[in-house]
């Protein structure tokens, strides 16, 4: 996590959102991660790789979409359902900065 811009990495926020939504595709991961614009082709490159290691894995209608599914490897590691919904409201990018940070 980079405290100052609020941004995390785009793995953490692929894995976040395979759970939390089923599917992730490149603008839904950049704006998760609070990335700056123009990163896209990373996001890309990461998801690729993901999905090369079986965390993710191509969804229907891939050529059009750009849609990832959860992977075999996310399905065996999945925390409970109650966990899921804490990573989204205690996720790191919706932490609130102290003022002496």
């Amino acid at each position: 996590m980079c405290r100052e811009l609020n941004r995390e990495p785009v793995w953490v926020a692929a894995i976040r959102l395979a759970y939390l939504r089923g599917s992730v595709d490149v603008d839904s991961v950049v704006e998760e991660a609070n990335l700056v614009a123009g990163r896209e082709r990373t996001v890309t490159d990461v998801l690729g790789t993901m999905c090369d290691r079986g965390l993710l894995r191509e969804g229907p209608q891939f050529d059009e979409t750009g849609r990832y599914l959860v992977g075999p490897s996310l399905q065996q590691s999945a925390p409970s359902p109650t966990s899921v919904k804490r990573l989204s409201r205690h996720g790191v990018h919706q932490w609130a900065r102290r003022a002496d940070d």
